[in-house]
């Protein structure tokens, strides 16, 4: 075969193949929202010190109806302690407040955030 004939035979494969294309206006792409995604929050981070926290500071506040105050603590940096001030948590009927504080186990002393509980 000659090379005007390859040269013919793919003008008219390529025009044969094209002939069943249609060509239509570009649309606009929409895209469903996915339903809202509830993932927990991070990981809950057990933190231990190797050594006691200082004794605990004292913090003045005057009462306020419908609030208690939530003690200020002692924070563990990694090498340190440092003070956090406390602050107002809305009065919940039916629960009472633990406050945050440290625990001595065999391993050292644990970190035990303020947390609600019934009853």
């Amino acid at each position: 075969m000659s090379i005007r004939l390859v040269a013919l035979a793919s003008l008219v494969a390529v025009t044969a193949l094209a002939a069943g294309c249609v060509v239509e206006p570009a649309r606009p792409v929409v895209y469903a929202r996915p339903a809202p995604v509830y993932a927990p929050g991070p990981a809950y981070v057990e933190v231990v010190a190797p050594q006691p926290p200082p004794p605990m500071f004292e913090e003045n506040v005057v009462a306020r109806p419908g609030f208690i105050w939530a003690r200020g603590y002692w924070r563990w940096d990694g090498h340190r302690y440092v003070a956090e001030r406390g602050h107002w948590e809305h009065a919940r009927p039916g629960y009472h407040y633990v406050h945050p504080h440290w625990e001595q186990r065999r391993d050292g002393w644990h970190w035990r955030v303020g947390v609600w509980v019934a009853g």
